[in-house]
C-alpha cells in the first residue's frame, strides 16, 4: 500500500471519527427532550411509521426506548474512539452504518441537513474501502472509497456556488447581509461593513468564485491543499456566525480525499 493512500485512509478516519463523537455528545445531551414526557416522544412520531411493515414498527420502537437508545449512542461513542485509535474495521463500521439510519430517522431522516448527508457519504466511503479490503482488494477499494468521498465533497462545493451563482440576490450582494442579520449574533449593526454594498459584493463573489473553483484545485495538489484551507476558515466562519459546528467537522473529514484525489490525478 503506497504512503498517500495510508495517510488519506487514516487521516479521514480519525477526522470523521472526531465528528461522529461531536454528533453523538449532542444527541446524548438530547436524550430528556426524546424521552416519554418529551417534546420529541416517540410515541407522538411513531405515527410517520403508521404505513410501514410491522418488523419496521416493533424495530424503531424498541430503537427508541430510552435505554436502549442511551446505550446505543454510548455504543457509537466507544465506536468513534475505537475508529480513530485502530482504524476501520468491517463490523465496526457496519454498526455505524446500519445505527445511522435508526438515529436520523428519530429527526424524520435528518437533525443537521448537509452535514447528515456529508457524514453519510463519508461512512459510505470508509465501508467501501473496509468491504473491499475484506474482499481481498485492499488498494483498489480504498482508492474507490476516497474518490467516492471526494466526488460528493467537491460536487457540494460546486453546485453551491453554482446556485448562487444564479441568484441575482448572491450576486448584487443583497443575500449575504440577510443572511448574517438572522445569525446567532444577529441583527447586524447599522454600522456593520456588510450593509455597504460593495463590501457585500465582493464577500459574496469570494465565495461563490471560490465554490464554483473546485474543479481547478484537482490541477495540483498544491492548489487543492490551498483550497483546503480556505474551506477550513469558510466553514468555521459558518460555525462562529450561524453555529452550524456540525458542517465545519463534516466537510473537514472529506479534505483527506479530495487531497488523495488531486495527488492521484497529478
Amino acid at each position: 500500500m503506497t504512503d498517500p493512500l495510508l495517510l488519506a485512509i487514516r487521516a479521514t478516519e480519525i477526522l470523521w471519527g472526531i465528528s461522529l463523537i461531536v454528533q453523538t455528545v449532542e444527541f446524548l445531551r438530547l436524550i430528556q427532550p426524546m424521552s416519554a414526557n418529551g417534546v420529541w416522544s416517540f410515541d407522538i412520531q411513531q405515527d410517520d411509521l403508521s404505513h410501514a411493515a410491522k418488523p419496521i414498527k416493533l424495530l424503531f420502537a424498541f430503537m427508541a426506548r430510552e435505554k436502549i437508545y442511551r446505550a446505543h449512542l454510548i455504543f457509537r461513542l466507544m465506536a468513534a474512539c475505537l475508529l480513530i485509535a485502530f482504524g476501520s474495521s468491517l463490523s465496526l463500521l457496519l454498526f455505524l452504518f446500519l445505527g445511522t439510519p435508526i438515529i436520523l430517522a428519530r429527526w424524520r431522516g435528518a437533525f443537521n441537513g448537509g452535514s447528515d448527508f456529508m457524514t453519510i457519504t463519508v461512512l459510505t466511503g470508509l465501508l467501501i474501502g473496509s468491504l473491499g479490503a475484506a474482499l481481498g482488494e485492499h488498494d483498489l477499494a480504498w482508492q474507490a472509497g476516497l474518490i467516492y468521498i471526494a466526488i460528493h465533497s467537491a460536487s457540494s462545493y460546486f453546485l453551491s456556488g453554482g446556485v448562487k451563482l444564479f441568484n441575482a440576490d448572491w450576486r448584487h450582494g443583497k443575500a449575504l447581509p440577510l443572511f448574517l442579520d438572522g445569525s446567532i449574533y444577529g441583527p447586524l449593526s447599522k454600522q456593520s461593513p456588510f450593509w455597504k454594498v460593495p463590501v457585500s459584493i465582493l464577500t459574496s463573489w469570494a465565495f461563490i468564485l471560490w465554490e464554483v473553483a473546485i474543479p481547478l484545485a484537482f490541477l495540483h495538489p498544491l492548489l487543492m491543499l490551498i483550497y483546503c484551507g480556505i474551506g477550513c476558515v469558510f466553514h468555521f466562519l459558518v460555525f462562529w456566525f450561524f453555529g452550524l459546528n456540525r458542517f465545519f467537522f463534516a466537510w473537514l473529514a472529506t479534505y483527506p480525499a479530495l487531497l488523495f484525489a488531486a495527488f492521484q490525478l497529478n
